[in-house]
């Protein structure tokens, strides 16, 4: 029977493609920084990597991109001399998996050399309790007497894509543990790594060797008998605001060696337990879809920002240093949905950290084109909120020429996507708290910059949205996005009702922000741009236009445009691209509009929309099938959404993906696909939505399922909903506030504290 809480393989290839993507699989992290789920022997050439969240470096012209730090988890080992490896030796047998309950990885590898063998094994886990420390537990034992050597310590021989970006590395001994700090290339930030060995056996010496500082332990092992030794290693930087980097990496190893493995282990399970109890979907039926969607959610779960830090979550997550480490409209969209309706103290730092970059988005304002006012977020945004972006952007395989592309200059829907994900916050929460610590703010904002970048049509009498690219990449600098326009529109509804709402609530907070930002002349333009704002509307077949002549592209199917294809990761949009004349799309558009306006448009003109532009869809983002699954869901296509959501669960879990588009490297895990999966999970087939009234839920569960269970948070209290194929169940926690309205099935209900609600109207009902 699968072991639903495991991902685990018995294989081992020795190949660097599969390497990487088994690194990417098996990673583990705690959101200060992440793991790889690499060997303990491995090195750069395998892509280990300790990815540090929120701490960035250039070098040089290449792009800037998120710090590795050296890697305290390197053990290796030689038995009889010879060097044991992965790489190199015979491995007889090998099995490694990971722990979705409380994100520990292990592996067991059995190595054959000298006519002996030697099983390792190595667990490992980055604390949810401290989230500077990792912890390893390493054994050995051969079959026969044998004279084993192991070298443990730290490795600076450092994965990097762009550069070498930790200068002066110091390899040194501190109160007995090792330590290695460096500053980084750009800033001069300070990073450091400390590491201890906890060992009741052999004999131990220091070596700086190779640029790795090392504990050596040397030890004539027994035939059968297991030789255990514990490590600790801690990073921190100069962003911990610690007063010394080097004394409180050093302090955290001692005193995790002094609670020890199980103390550490403890405490780490306890954090991970509290995590899964408000987290967890669990699917009964369909234990492939369960594990699959687990999965995501686990993704999800390792990455969220350490409470107070205000980072966000990138594009790859922890995964490495791809996508440059930057965030995008992924958080907010696709994310940050899960959080809010589960884990809301986290949902909380995702925006304050659009709070902390508000600067370095009205400075990209300023700067871009003809200057404009306002917050114009970036599209790949890193610890400044500048964008890290860069004009040309992908490479063109065929020819090895930089290509231009406008992501950097005409995404403009970014800003409006952060506006929508501030004001879900308030409206499902009730909490204005982060409204007036700066929200509030970056809403006036966004909107101020859309009224600047907005043209007035006076022969129309409206305003329009030109010169923009919307989700579908592959058509750049169009007018009238209809999926930018709503978003715009949504923006200005969003700024006047928070006018509105402060004026009401905190007349006096109002006062000063009006005065802070000196908007006050602008409010009015505001309420005149929500009216006048010009949205696409459906024609006679309901259908939506992308754009402006969109309908008047050239028709091709994706199988005749990818036939033409010279070389296999050739980028299909940009200039001269492919699909650029064609009406072949990267990724859902319209589609993705439908979804997130779904109160605005009856299901028929979702049908017909769905209908048109999915043959014309490519997904070559993994960001698209989710959004055809939750609309699919809504006019009953079920089994295609559920074909769509199992695309987006096990993307990672699988790891089956794009590594490159044109030559740009893009190796690692999709945080955006995994939250896309458990909307279409709770929002898809349990039909949720919330309003800031009520709670809506109008459950279409896949035929295969006999029921789905969720947590879900609203206003601050909890909720378990079980949604079976003939009746609905929502328990209010005991604990909660005051009573809410669920109208399930139509029907309203009211859910005391304590109480449970059981409405005989499931799936079958609506199907």
């Amino acid at each position: 029977m699968t072991n639903l809480w495991k991902v685990s393989t018995d294989t081992f290839v020795n190949e660097k493609e599969s390497i990487m993507r088994m690194g990417n699989v098996y990673q583990i992290a705690n959101g200060y920084m992440g793991y790889r789920g690499t060997f303990d022997e491995f090195g750069p050439d395998e892509l280990v990597g300790i990815t540090i969240a929120g701490i960035f470096d250039r070098v040089g012209d290449s792009w800037r991109e998120p710090v590795n730090a050296p890697n305290g988890g390197y053990t290796r080992l030689t038995l009889d001399g010879s060097e044991i490896s992965a790489l190199t030796s015979t491995v007889k047998k090998h099995a490694q998996n990971l722990n979705l309950e409380n994100a520990v990885f292990n592996r067991e590898t059995i190595y054959e050399a000298n006519g002996k063998t030697v099983t390792v094994n190595s667990t490992r886990f980055l604390s949810a309790d401290k989230p500077n420390l990792g912890v390893i537990k390493f054994s050995l034992t051969t079959d026969k007497a044998a004279k084993v050597k192991i070298s443990t310590g730290i490795d600076c021989n450092i994965w990097d894509l762009n550069g070498k970006h930790l200068v002066n590395l110091k390899l040194e001994q501190n109160e007995g543990a090792l330590l290695v700090h460096a500053v980084t290339n750009e800033l001069g930030k300070k990073v450091a790594v400390a590491e201890v060995v906890d060992a009741s056996f052999g004999k131990a010496t220091h070596e700086v060797k190779d640029n790795r500082n090392l504990h050596v332990i040397e030890v004539d092992t027994e035939a059968g008998k297991t030789y255990t030794f514990y490590k600790y290693f801690a990073v921190f930087t100069e962003n911990d605001h610690v007063a010394s980097v080097n004394e409180a990496a050093v302090k955290a190893v001692i005193e995790a060696k002094n609670a020890g493995y199980e103390k550490c282990l403890s405490n780490h399970n306890a954090e991970w337990a509290k995590k899964w109890a408000y987290c967890d979907v669990k699917i009964d039926g369909d234990d492939e879809a369960q594990q699959a969607l687990r999965y995501s959610i686990f993704q999800l779960l390792i990455v969220a920002p350490v409470n107070g830090s205000a980072n966000s979550i990138p594009a790859r997550a922890l995964s490495g240093q791809v996508y440059k480490g930057a965030i995008f409209w992924d958080t907010e969209m696709f994310m940050f949905p899960f959080f809010l309706y589960t884990y809301p103290e986290k949902a909380v730092e995702l925006m304050r950290y659009r709070i902390k970059t508000l600067d370095g988005a009205r400075r990209k304002a300023k700067t871009e084109s003809i200057g404009f006012e306002g917050a114009f977020y970036a599209w790949e945004s890193q610890d400044d909120g500048d964008d890290a972006c860069t004009y040309f952007n992908i490479g063109d395989p065929n020819t090895g020429r930089d290509l231009r592309t406008h992501f950097r200059d005409k995404q403009v829907h970014i800003s409006g996507d952060v506006a929508i994900a501030m004001w879900e916050y308030f409206k499902l929460t009730g909490d204005d708290s982060l409204l007036l610590e700066g929200g509030a703010e970056v809403i006036l904002e966004c909107a101020r910059f859309y009224f600047s970048y907005a043209y007035f049509q006076k022969n129309k009498n409206r305003y329009e949205i030109l010169d923009v690219i919307g989700p579908d990449e592959y058509h750049e600098r169009v007018n009238n996005n209809a999926f930018t326009n709503m978003v715009t529109k949504a923006t200005f509804e969003i700024a006047n009702a928070t006018v509105a709402y402060l004026k009401e609530k905190h007349p006096a907070a109002f006062t000063t922000l009006v005065s802070k930002i000196n908007i006050e002349k602008e409010l009015p333009l505001f309420v005149e741009a929500e009216k006048l704002l010009y949205v696409p509307q459906p024609n006679k077949e309901g259908v939506i236009e992308q754009f402006d002549a969109y309908f008047k592209l050239r028709e091709t199917t994706i199988k005749e445009l990818k036939a033409q294809m010279i070389h296999p990761n050739e980028y299909l949009g940009a200039g001269q691209g492919l699909a650029v004349p064609t009406k072949i799309i990267k990724q859902a558009d319209v589609v993705m509009m439908l979804n997130m306006f779904k109160d605005r448009y009856p299901k028929e003109i979702k049908k017909a929309n769905w209908e048109y532009y999915e043959p014309r869809t490519e997904h070559g983002s993994s960001l698209s099938a989710c959004a055809y699954a939750m609309v699919a869901t809504e006019f009953g296509n079920i089994d295609f959404a559920y074909d769509y959501f199992m695309r987006t669960a096990k993307i990672d879990i699988e790891a089956k993906y794009k590594v490159y588009v044109g030559t740009i490297f893009m190796g690692g895990s999709h945080p955006a696909a995994n939250g896309g999966a458990w909307m279409t999970a709770v929002f898809g087939f349990g039909g949720v939505q919330s309003t800031a009234k009520n709670v809506v839920i109008n459950p279409r569960l896949y035929k295969k399922w006999n029921s789905l269970q969720f947590n879900m948070i609203y206003k601050g209290d909890r909720f378990k909903v079980t949604i079976g194929q003939d009746k609905v169940e929502v328990i209010a926690d005991a604990a909660n506030k005051a009573s809410h309205t669920f109208v399930i099935s139509g029907q309203s209900l009211d859910t005391a504290p304590g109480k449970t609600l059981s409405h005989a109207a499931g799936a079958k009902s609506l199907a």
